[in-house]
């Protein structure tokens, strides 16, 4: 099974990335990476929350195999998300804004985790928590779509201009027309590659704080990571 905290990066780093693109809605046709992640900058504070369903596929790193999982996420800036794996195993993954809670409910245990502090954190993290800047974090290139990407889409890689512990680059696969986001394809530091794809996504519709409370189930061992 991979790392809970190798995955909790992954999925912070996701949650900023799908902010970013969703705020965007610049005709991408004739757009050269740096002015596309001009525009993408432009617009990305006019996101505050979304929801959407989701299919996760890794492979490689750890697991030297391919897994694919489904299930639903909500995000809402600052900070706060929520991943809830529905298929085939059952785990959720919820951040408050001040702590990371893991559950996996065949292990009957909680391990709670602390969110970065300001001086801890990464790139990724500073998109979700409303405080990034694509020009200034990382280097942006357009790139050929990955395998299994509708015919005319475009692909935009962007690599953090400071290395980061959790991934080496991330890849967008857009829309041209509208830069609704198709795909997202990671590349983590241990060489395992994590694309999501999504659909029946809500951008703005007021999710609500209780979403993202979590009340640790009983009968469960708590497990505190003091190593966040």
């Amino acid at each position: 099974m991979r790392l809970p905290s190798r995955l909790i990066a992954t999925l912070i780093a996701v949650a900023a990335a799908i902010c970013t693109v969703l705020a965007s809605r610049p005709k991408a046709a004739e757009t050269t990476a740096e002015e596309l992640v001009q525009a993408l900058q432009r617009r990305y504070d006019s996101i505050k929350d979304f929801s959407a369903d989701f299919v996760h596929r890794y492979q490689g790193g750890v697991l030297r195999k391919q897994i694919s999982e489904r299930g639903h996420v909500l995000i809402k800036k600052p900070g706060k998300m929520r991943w809830d794996y529905t298929a085939p195993e059952k785990k959720l993954f919820v951040s408050d804004g001040v702590r990371i809670y893991t559950y996996i409910p065949e292990d009957k245990q909680v391990v709670v985790s602390a969110q970065p502090r300001d001086d801890q954190t990464t790139a990724p993290a500073l998109f979700l928590a409303g405080k990034g800047n694509l020009t200034r974090d990382f280097t942006p290139s357009l790139v050929a779509n990955p395998g299994g990407s509708p015919l005319n889409a475009r692909s935009l890689k962007l690599v953090p201009k400071t290395r980061q512990p959790d991934y080496d680059w991330l890849v967008f696969t857009l829309d041209p027309a509208t830069l609704a986001i198709q795909g997202l394809l990671t590349m983590d530091a241990q060489g395992g590659e994590s694309a999501f794809f999504f659909t029946n996504l809500k951008e703005n519709t007021g999710v609500a704080d209780k979403e993202f409370a979590f009340n640790i189930p009983r009968g469960v061992d708590v497990v505190t990571d003091a190593a966040r």
